[in-house]
């Protein structure tokens, strides 16, 4: 019966892709044979999915088999396009909407323990007493050991208003704590500031549904802290940002242009063209910007760092970015699912692709790893197996090595790694936790300082492209 049903869906999909090859190939007689060759191969696909139903040495779930089946179709065309399941959907619009229901914390496993990096201001973790360096043991009466920082942090979230009791071991403290905490919303925060002295640091990690508006109220806390006459300019910190929404990112852009293009996509066909454009108002009048890149800023941080360089409105300082030029649709599909698939390129003001290719500092500062971190090396775009060729690229190019992805984000949503064999994708996005040590800050600082001098600094736009 399943093999009756899966040869009726094929014929109902050839009908359709015979329609729309017509056109195609100049009439019936080749959009037939497209349709057979397309039949057969569908045929092929039915007979593999009834070999395994019959003969795998255990019975599989059909339902996982039609998935890995899509994703592999998905993830066979470019590293960046996969199917959503109901699961991974959900997920992906709470990272998307910037919020969530759970605790209020930042977290990273040590010792198969969850360990507190910090817990979020005002949050139910912050009002319930969690504490930096606190380690969780339990979960309620569920052992944390044995699950990975995924399942842990999933247990942790749950509906407004729940509550959960986790047993926390504290230095300092002779007996394990237990405090309960009852979930809220929490809003992700992908936007950090801090005044430093005479100048305004700025810290973007995503670019989620809250960012402008948070962009916009750290700005105002900068300037109402620091006098105009005081203000030697700010820091756009865009380092080991992986990305997010493509609006956020133009909104961004516009937050320091007056006038002009910000970006441009454009898809498979020539009449799908999409333009962004500035539209006035410089939120920080004109003040002289430094924005940090480096292995781990990609998409839509490089949409941002392209825009703002190609207008000559800031000065881009640290390390090559990691060279994702590729813009990802979310189409709905099935009855809670979607695909994330790749439908166009995007260019920055001038014209330039960055697929593959990455965007160049106006000056390269190298971080100083520590000695433990000093022989591997980064990853980008361009070195992860199957990627979208860049402008300019041959043939042979896209055959490089499986490589992962830089792991960035938020504490709590990342995967444990192990510290003996760091992944060279953590070194993309690398940044010392100690400011001090931060080589390509404390450049961008002197900078604005005036400590250091620099024929690129400060950007003017008349050396930009027209606007």
């Amino acid at each position: 019966m399943m093999r009756r049903f899966a040869l009726l869906a094929t014929g109902a999909l050839l009908g359709a892709l015979a329609a729309g090859s017509a056109a195609q190939y100049g009439g019936i007689g080749g959009a037939t044979a497209a349709a057979n060759d397309t039949y057969r191969q569908l045929n092929l696909f039915g007979d593999v999915f009834e070999r395994i139903r019959a003969d795998y040495v255990e019975e599989p779930i059909d339902e996982n088999l039609i998935e890995s089946a899509i994703n592999g179709m998905l993830t066979g065309l470019d590293p960046h396009s996969s199917y959503l399941n109901a699961k991974d959907y959900q997920d992906m619009q709470v990272q998307t909407r910037g919020e969530f229901f759970g605790l209020g914390i930042e977290v990273t496993m040590e010792n198969e323990l969850i360990k507190v990096i910090s817990p979020i201001d005002d949050t139910p973790a912050d009002k319930a007493g969690i504490l930096s360096g606190d380690l969780i043991s339990y979960l309620d009466d569920e052992p944390v050991r044995g699950l990975s920082l995924r399942e842990a942090v999933e247990k942790m979230r749950g509906p407004a208003n729940s509550s959960i009791t986790l047993t926390v071991i504290r230095e300092g403290e002779d007996e394990p704590l237990k405090i309960t905490v009852v979930r809220d919303v929490i809003r992700v925060q992908s936007v950090r500031h801090r005044v430093e002295d005479d100048i305004g640091y700025l810290r973007i990690s995503s670019f989620s549904e809250q960012t402008m508006e948070g962009l916009e109220k750290a700005i105002d806390k900068i300037e109402a802290a620091i006098p105009e006459d005081d203000l030697k300019g700010f820091v756009l910190d865009l380092r080991g940002n992986p990305g997010g929404l493509l609006d956020q990112a133009v909104l961004v852009s516009d937050a320091f242009l007056q006038r002009g293009e910000i970006v441009s996509t454009r898809g498979r066909h020539a009449n799908e063209v999409q333009r962004f454009s500035a539209r006035g108002g410089d939120l920080v009048e004109g003040a002289p910007v430094i924005v940090l890149i480096n292995g781990g800023s990609a998409s839509a941080s490089e949409i941002v760092a392209g825009a703002l360089q190609d207008h000559r409105r800031a000065t881009l300082v640290g390390t090559r970015s990691f060279g994702k030029g590729s813009v990802q649709t979310i189409i709905p599909i099935g009855r809670s699912g979607a695909i994330r698939l790749t439908t166009a390129r995007y260019y920055t003001p001038s014209g330039r692709s960055i697929q593959a290719k990455g965007i160049d500092p106006d000056i390269e500062v190298l971080p100083k790893l520590p000695e433990d971190l000093q022989d591997y090396a980064t990853v980008t775009e361009a070195e992860l197996r199957g990627h979208l060729l860049g402008e300019g690229e041959g043939e042979g190019e896209g055959e490089a090595a499986p490589a992962e992805e830089p792991v960035v984000g938020t504490a709590e949503e990342a995967e444990p790694t192990g510290e003996s064999e760091p992944p060279s994708g953590a070194l993309a996005g690398y940044v010392p936790d100690d400011p001090e040590l931060d080589a390509q800050l404390n450049y961008a600082y002197d900078l604005l300082r005036g400590v250091q001098v620099n024929a690129r600094f400060p950007a003017t736009p008349e050396q930009g492209i027209p606007n």
